[in-house]
C-alpha cells in the first residue's frame, strides 16, 4: 500500500495535506499557509459553502432533506433506545458542521482539560488551551482574562432575542436558578443567553473564519468535492493520500505530514481504510493491517438528548402557523438591509449549565431553549406554534465505537454510539427531563405552554423512562473515537506511524462539558502549533 506504486493520477506534492475543511481542518490550512514558502493542500469531500442558507443563522433549519451540505450519518440499532437507528447530521461543505450547527459559542469548563491531563493528555490542561482558545476569538464584548479579541473567530451577542427566550429566562428566575451572562467565564452554572460565532447578524463558520481570506495565497491549494480513500504509506510512514474526485481516482502527496481532520466519525474510518486499526477488525473486513492499534474507533462518546415539545400559544414562535409566515417578509428585508431581525436568531437563543443534585460538585446537565418545535432533529415537521427544551448530560459514562462497514471508502462508518448503555446516564437526563418539566409548569409560561407532544408532564418515572427510550437521540457532540494516549500522542501523532496526525474532536479524551465547535478550532489552533514546532 505505498504512494510510489499507485497508478492514479497526482495532483501534485505539497509539504502539508490537511484532509476535511472542517472546524479544525480550516484552522490548520490558515496557519500552516501563513509561511509562503510552505505549499497546503486541502481535501473537502463536500462542496464550497455557498448556499444562503448557511450564511442566513436561521438558514440551519430549513435545509430541504435533499441539500447535499450535510452526510447524513445514521447510527446502528440502538439496544438501549428501543434498537432504534439515530441520526447523526454532520456538515459536508467547506466549514463542516460549523456551516450547519446552532452557532454556540462554549468551550467546556476548566475541569474538562485538566481532566484531559490527568488521562494522559500532557500539555492539555485548561492552562494550555486557554491561550489558544484566546487566540481564535474576537469576541465583540473585548478582551478579558477569560476572553480574546482580534482573533479569526468572531463570537457575539445574539442581535435578535425572541420574546420567547425571555420567558423562559423568567421561568428560571421564578424557579431560583442562577443567571448567568458568561457560560465562558469564572463559572459555568445558571441560566442565560448562549453567544454565538456571528459577524454583522450572519453564521462565522471555520471557512468564513480561516479560510476566506486566504484562498488567494498561491501556497494554499483547496479541492471540493474530494473523498479521501486512504492514506498512502510508504511502510508505516505516510506520504500522501487517495481520494475520489467524481468518477475519477487521483493521489496528492505530502512531503512533511498528512493531517486528518474528518472528525469523531470518518477520522477512525479513513485510519482503519489506511490499514491503521484493530488486526481481527481489519482483516474480516478485507483491509491489509499496517499497524495493529486496537483503540481506533472505540471510545466514541456522545451527548444524549431529551427533548420536551410543546404546542404554544404565541406569534413569536418559529414554525408553520399564521404568526410567523405573516412576519417573514419584514424579517427578510431586516436580515438582507442591516444583519438585523429573526433571521439572525440560532433558534437555541439561551439555555443553561445545571447540577441534577445539590451534591454534584459542577454542572453535569445542560439545556437548549429553542423557539419552535423541534422533533426528530426538525424532520417532522408540526403545524401552528410551539417551543422545545432540550436537556442532555454533560458527561455520559456510555462508551460506544466507529468501526468499517466495509473495505469501500465510499460506504459510511457503522456508528454504534450504545446510548445508555451506563444506567448512570439514564437516572441523569431523568432528573434533567423533570427540570425541564417544572421551567415549563412555571408561572411565566402561564397562558402560553399547550399541550405536549408524545406524553404528558409529570408521568411516572416508568413512562418517562419509556419516553426517553423511544424519543432521545444525539445533540450533535460526538468525540474521542482517535483519543490523545491511545491512538494518538499528546502532539497528536498517530502511534505507529510516521508523518501522521490527527486534529479534530475525535482526539478528545474525554467529552467536553458542552457544545464542542469551539473546542474543534482550538484543537486546530494548537495543533498548527505543534506541527509548525515540530518542522
Amino acid at each position: 500500500m505505498t504512494g510510489a506504486r499507485d497508478p492514479r493520477e497526482s495532483i501534485g506534492e505539497f509539504d502539508y495535506v490537511i484532509v476535511g475543511a472542517g472546524s479544525a481542518g480550516c484552522v490548520l490550512a490558515n496557519r500552516l499557509s501563513a509561511n509562503p514558502k510552505t505549499r497546503v493542500c486541502l481535501l473537502e469531500a463536500g462542496g464550497p459553502d455557498k448556499d444562503p442558507l448557511i450564511d442566513a443563522p436561521l438558514g440551519f433549519a430549513f435545509f430541504p432533506p435533499w441539500s447535499t451540505v450535510n452526510w447524513k450519518f445514521d447510527t446502528a440499532p440502538q439496544r438501549h433506545l428501543n434498537n432504534r437507528t439515530c441520526f447523526q447530521p454532520r456538515g459536508r461543505v467547506l466549514g463542516g458542521s460549523s456551516a450547519i450547527n446552532a452557532m454556540i459559542y462554549i468551550r467546556g469548563s476548566r475541569r474538562d482539560y485538566d481532566r484531559w491531563e490527568a488521562a494522559g493528555a500532557s500539555g492539555w490542561g485548561w492552562d494550555d488551551v486557554l491561550p489558544y482558545f484566546k487566540k481564535a476569538e474576537n469576541n465583540e464584548r473585548g478582551e478579558d482574562a477569560f476572553h480574546g479579541a482580534g482573533g479569526p473567530l468572531n463570537v457575539a451577542d445574539l442581535r435578535y432575542k425572541n420574546p420567547l427566550s425571555d420567558i423562559f429566562l423568567k421561568a428560571a428566575a421564578e424557579l431560583q436558578l442562577p443567571a448567568n451572562d458568561d457560560f465562558n467565564g469564572a463559572a459555568q452554572d445558571g441560566v442565560g443567553f448562549y453567544q454565538v460565532t456571528q459577524k454583522d447578524g450572519r453564521r462565522w463558520s471555520s471557512a468564513r473564519a480561516y479560510l476566506d481570506a486566504v484562498k488567494p495565497r498561491r501556497n494554499l491549494h483547496i479541492e471540493t468535492g474530494a473523498h479521501a480513500e486512504r492514506v498512502l504509506l510508504d511502510g508505516k510512514r505516510a506520504i500522501g493520500v487517495a481520494f475520489r474526485q467524481g468518477s475519477e481516482h487521483k493521489t496528492v502527496s505530502a512531503r512533511a505530514e498528512v493531517v486528518l481532520s474528518t472528525g469523531a466519525f470518518q477520522s477512525p474510518q479513513l485510519l482503519q481504510l489506511s490499514g491503521v486499526g484493530d488486526d481481527a477488525h481489519l482483516r474480516d473486513k478485507g483491509v491489509d493491517v499496517v499497524v495493529d492499534l486496537p483503540a481506533v474507533g472505540q471510545n466514541l462518546q456522545d451527548h444524549l438528548d431529551w427533548t420536551a415539545i410543546h404546542k404554544a400559544k404565541t406569534p413569536h414562535s418559529v414554525g408553520l402557523h399564521a404568526g410567523f409566515a405573516g412576519a417573514l417578509p419584514k424579517s427578510i428585508s431586516a436580515y438582507r438591509k442591516k444583519g438585523e431581525g429573526p433571521i439572525t436568531s440560532n433558534l437555541a437563543e439561551c439555555g443553561g449549565f445545571l447540577r441534577t443534585d445539590a451534591s454534584e460538585d459542577e454542572p453535569d446537565i445542560q439545556l437548549h431553549f429553542v423557539t419552535g418545535m423541534v422533533d426528530d432533529h426538525g424532520r417532522k415537521r408540526h403545524l401552528g406554534a410551539g417551543i422545545s427544551c432540550h436537556v442532555c448530560i454533560l458527561r455520559p459514562r456510555s462508551r460506544g465505537t466507529v468501526t468499517l462497514a466495509s473495505a469501500d471508502a465510499m460506504a459510511p462508518p457503522v456508528i454504534d454510539p450504545n446510548f445508555l448503555s451506563d444506567e448512570d446516564d439514564l437516572v441523569r437526563l431523568m432528573k434533567g427531563a423533570r427540570i425541564v418539566e417544572r421551567l415549563f409548569a412555571a408561572p411565566a409560561f402561564e397562558g402560553i405552554i399547550g399541550e405536549r407532544f408524545y406524553s404528558k408532564p409529570g408521568c411516572d418515572d416508568d413512562a418517562l423512562e419509556a419516553h426517553i427510550r423511544a424519543h432521545a437521540d444525539t445533540i450533535y457532540h460526538p468525540v474521542g473515537t482517535c483519543a490523545i494516549g491511545t491512538v494518538v500522542d499528546p502532539q497528536l501523532r498517530v502511534k505507529g506511524v510516521g508523518g501522521l496526525r490527527v486534529a479534530d474532536a475525535s482526539v478528545m479524551p474525554l467529552l467536553v462539558s458542552g457544545n464542542t465547535n469551539a473546542p474543534s478550532i482550538m484543537i486546530g489552533e494548537k495543533a498548527s502549533d505543534l506541527i509548525l514546532s515540530a518542522h
